[in-house]
């Protein structure tokens, strides 16, 4: 039986369908979108017509988008009524793009970033220990709002599907709900990551009307005395737990996210039933990332045996669970897969969800592939700057100085981040294309990218001597 990953290849994939497609992957100023996205919107009924260059394109798509279902065990109609979605037919586009700029890899790169995280200030209210911006106070460099609605155009244009506004705390920046409704407006789906402390039920209405649809709050404890020891800011948690509350009550999806240091992992199976009574719809475990004030408690990092703990925990707490559990750490991907290798079907567990494949669709657990800074999406500096991602603090350039499109498709660094082959030690482990480390980890703990992730159990004596260097 084919795999799904061998008919994208002999169909999407083939090299004289990329070529036919590839003239329609350009911006069309007629019709406003991308050439594709037209095309996959002219597909499903969703636009009745378009300029000639976008018929055009619709037709190549089409039997692009009947090859492609069939590949994933689609009918027709069901392909159709998937990509009626608007963010969806984004994505989708970005994903073509992909497969014809760069084919079907092992994993898979997009044609743009899926999404892009942009830290907008680094003034913040709260003083955390392990802030990878070290926040605090606001930049003299950050973008003004006319500058920064140029950015959001120059991501938009190009088909950047989810805008995430972080800092610092984005919440305090003065222009944040013009600039997030001006975002939503660009078609892209619009993001917040924030530390919940000033969400009251009139702000949580606020972003609601700016077209904020999805928030991210971070909690790092069960208990105000961890958390707020934490966060630095005595009180913290109940604002935090008030803002949750206030989110959820408005409609918005509701990730809590985690960051699993020695002052909290303990702490994690009671922060799971908190948000499982808060009715949130993700819990979310994030990396510790020894950058920003995080260099100062590296100390606190979990060791390669905790980690490991911790992430088969969670994989089992997925199992029963209310709520969606992920994690930031590549290696989540590979316990699952150890755990579940028996089996004709496994819950391949991502940065974005957990996508349940059985029969010839587990061949794609390889084409999602875990880190994805870099490949899935990119990161941005209150002035613009552009990096791999938010705790990967190495420019590649510019937002408003750069091409961006040419440098996700050409830039050195981001085409050695796509090639978990050549990783050290981590290039040659079975596991490579499904995890391939924390790459942000290796930069932070040896100022190389392609060194191993320190906190894989197969690591353990990199980590070790780490360790005793940062001592």
């Amino acid at each position: 039986m084919k795999t799904a990953i061998s008919i994208l290849k002999t169909t999407v994939g083939n090299p004289v369908v990329r070529n036919i497609i590839k003239p329609f992957c350009r911006y069309c100023d007629k019709d406003e979108k991308n050439r594709i996205e037209v095309a996959i919107e002219l597909y499903t009924g969703r636009r009745k017509d378009a300029c000639l260059s976008c018929k055009l394109a619709s037709k190549a798509i089409r039997k692009v988008l009947k090859k492609g279902g069939e590949a994933f065990g689609l009918s027709e109609e069901e392909v159709k009524e998937k990509f009626k979605d608007s963010y969806w037919a984004k994505a989708l586009a970005a994903t073509i793009k992909g497969i014809v700029y760069f084919g079907v890899r092992r994993p898979f790169t997009p044609g743009i970033p899926y999404q892009v995280v942009w830290d907008v200030t680094t003034a913040c209210n709260l003083r955390c220990k392990h802030c990878y911006s070290t926040s605090g106070k606001k930049r003299d460099d950050e973008l003004n709002t006319e500058e920064a609605k140029r950015a959001i155009d120059i991501l938009a244009k190009a088909g950047v599907t989810i805008l995430a506004f972080s800092g610092g705390e984005p919440l305090v920046r003065k222009d944040i709900f013009e600039l997030a409704r001006y975002a939503s407006q660009q078609g892209m789906y619009v993001a917040m990551a924030t530390n919940g402390t000033l969400i009251t039920k009139e702000v949580a209405k606020k972003m609601k009307n700016a077209g904020i649809q999805f928030v991210q709050i971070s909690l790092d404890g069960a208990s105000p005395e961890v958390h707020d020891k934490f966060r630095g800011v005595n009180g913290a948690f109940e604002k935090t737990i008030n803002g949750i509350k206030n989110c959820v009550e408005e409609g918005f999806f509701v990730e809590v996210s985690t960051t699993a240091t020695h002052f909290n992992y303990k702490q994690i199976p009671d922060i799971i039933e908190l948000c499982e009574k808060l009715k949130v719809n993700w819990f979310m475990v994030f990396n510790f990332v020894p950058t920003g004030r995080g260099r100062f408690i590296i100390e606190n990092d979990l060791t390669p045996e905790e980690r490991e703990e911790l992430l088969k925990l969670l994989w089992e707490k997925s199992k029963e669970s209310s709520i969606e559990i992920l994690s930031t750490a590549p290696q989540f991907a590979r316990v699952a897969l150890q755990q579940e290798e028996a089996y004709n079907e496994l819950i391949m567990p991502t940065h974005f969800c957990n996508p349940r494949l059985h029969g010839q669709l587990i061949s794609l657990a390889e084409f999602i592939g875990g880190c994805g800074a870099g490949r899935f999406y990119l990161a941005m500096e209150p002035n613009g700057d552009l990096q791999p991602c938010v705790f990967f603090p190495l420019k590649i350039g510019n937002i408003l100085e750069d091409d961006f499109e040419e440098l996700w498709r050409y830039n050195r660094v981001l085409e050695e981040l796509r090639n978990k082959d050549i990783i050290k030690k981590c290039g040659e482990c079975k596991y490579r294309y499904y995890c391939g480390g924390c790459r942000a980890r290796a930069y932070g703990y040896f100022g190389d990218y392609l060194m191993p992730d320190p906190g894989c159990i197969n690591n353990k004596e990199l980590y070790e001597e780490a360790i005793k260097k940062w001592r």
